[in-house]
């Protein structure tokens, strides 16, 4: 065992974990708590009227915005890794992109449509940086054979949803109480708190990525940087030329181009792999089952993302709000899926490891289908709700709480269940590969979910219980479809139990 092993191994100063785990749960913390904060009040304040403070966009419209905002998030990700890896290294690239983020938010709070769209750009460029090199730094802790790994994302994950829930809170009243800007500025202030916690321990992770992993030559340095400048300068220009009005985008038909291109580049890089990989058979049935779970979850994201969009105008325009005098912020009801993560997740680890030691663990494929199943399950609790609406009347705020409640089952059998599967179903000389291959089907469903919501318009709510419907009935059929090729699948993915 080598001498950085048995410090990893030996270092128990937080409950048990590295210390560096808290800088970076802290930090991770902070960062989702402006990145949700924010989130919850993007649909609200694009259809908000002008006289209230918002922007005076269709539902159509801010639909697509939205979706192309969440989508490029993810998206973004596949850019900032390689970035690390190749050019500045993990610790540079979560503080640069903190930075970013930070800019992006206090551009945000000025109130101008102009400085709405940069900010978002801002964001986009830093979260691509921070997030998935965050994540990596987290496993960088541990040395390869150390046990607590599983447990230490747990806690990791905990910091998520807790700052998530510290975001909605925040800004969700703010919002309501002073207006969407000071809520943005929030959002600000959250980033550069998490920037000084970080800075301040940063001693906690010293010698963890804090160089690129595999550095480029000085001239292929040069040429990166080179091709990166002209990117974000062409960038930059099309911004200022889409302000000026030498250039028009429309939101809907941009976000249909841009769906496509997530999904053939998620094709081409996919079926790339499958056939010029030069994988044996094995490989080959075990990147199959890979790829049922890949739709289930795009999918999946295309109706979860609605809490955002359809289901935040839903909370705002037609849910009984008021406790008293007080009026609850629509966006607070965003904050149920994370309160129910933090309380179901024990649960779901423990039916895991019970269910495998009764031989009858459910394979990968099957969580995922009967994920997708109960998420869209909760569209038909919304289809009920908005008859209610339809008929003229505020529902009672369960409605949406048991939604919540429905896609969180879902999204915890389904995602970290997936994330499994990848890194256990992938060749693993294309480990890394499939991990950005996956986090494409992050980006279809955000994309296709923001042009789903556009349909759902708050002054035609006659139309929203059969738009529910749909969703429901289509993620349903797919999941059932998932679950019947699940019982062949599920052989091949046995195959990666025996050869890892």
């Amino acid at each position: 065992m080598t001498t950085e092993n048995i410090n990893k191994s030996s270092d128990t100063r937080f409950l048990g974990h590295p210390l560096g785990l808290s800088t970076l749960a802290m930090t991770e913390m902070w960062e989702r708590m402006s990145f949700y904060g924010m989130r919850a009040m993007l649909v609200l304040f694009m259809t908000a009227a002008l006289q209230e403070g918002g922007m005076g966009l269709t539902v159509a419209a801010a639909g697509a915005i939205y979706g192309l905002y969440t989508g490029s998030v993810y998206f973004a990700g596949l850019p900032g890794g390689w970035i690390a890896d190749r050019l500045i290294g993990g610790q540079k690239a979560v503080f640069y992109g903190g930075v970013i983020i930070m800019i992006g938010h206090i551009i945000l709070a000025i109130p101008h449509d102009a400085s709405f769209f940069t900010g978002l750009i801002f964001v986009v460029l830093g979260t691509g940086l921070l997030k998935p090199n965050i994540g990596a730094m987290v496993g960088e802790l541990y040395s390869a054979k150390d046990s607590r790994r599983d447990a230490g994302y747990t806690l990791y994950y905990m910091g998520i949803n807790i700052g998530s829930l510290i975001g909605y809170g925040i800004c969700g009243y703010l919002q309501v109480n002073w207006g969407y800007h000071y809520a943005f500025a929030a959002a600000a202030v959250g980033m550069f708190l998490g920037l000084i916690q970080f800075k301040l321990t940063k001693k906690n992770i010293t010698g963890i990525s804090h160089q690129p992993i595999v550095p480029l030559s000085p001239k292929g340095n040069k040429i990166a940087w080179s091709i990166i400048s002209v990117c974000l300068a062409v960038v930059a220009v099309l911004t200022v030329l889409t302000f000026q009005g030498t250039i028009v985008i429309e939101p809907v038909a941009m976000a249909q181009k841009v769906a496509v291109v997530f999904v053939v580049t998620f094709l081409i890089y996919f079926f790339g792999i499958f056939f010029t990989g030069k994988l044996n058979k094995d490989e080959k049935k075990r990147m199959g089952a890979l790829f049922l779970i890949c739709v289930a979850s795009a999918c999946f994201f295309a109706g979860f993302e609605q809490a955002g969009s359809s289901l935040n105008l839903f909370g705002l325009e037609y849910t009984q709000r008021m406790i008293g005098t007080f009026e609850v912020p629509a966006a607070w009801f965003q904050s149920a899926n994370s309160i129910f993560i933090i309380l179901l997740s024990p649960f779901f680890a423990a039916l895991w490891i019970n269910l495998g030691k009764r031989m009858i663990e459910p394979s990968y494929s099957v969580k995922c289908a009967l994920g997708l199943i109960i998420m869209a399950s909760g569209f038909i609790v919304m289809f009920f709700a908005a008859q209610y609406a339809a008929s003229g009347m505020k529902v009672a705020p369960y409605w949406l709480v048991a939604t919540y409640f429905l896609h969180t089952v879902g999204e915890l059998c389904l995602s970290p269940v997936a994330l499994s599967a990848v890194s256990k179903l992938s060749p693993k000389r294309f480990g890394g590969q499939m991990m950005g291959v996956f986090v494409l089907t992050y980006s279809m469903g955000s994309v296709i979910a923001g042009l789903l919501a556009g349909q759902f318009d708050p002054n035609q709510v006659d139309q929203m219980p059969g738009l529910y419907m749909q969703i429901s009935l289509f993620s349903i059929a797919i999941g059932i479809v998932l679950l019947l090729l699940s019982f062949k699948t599920g052989k091949w993915e046995k195959l990666a139990e025996k050869t890892n």
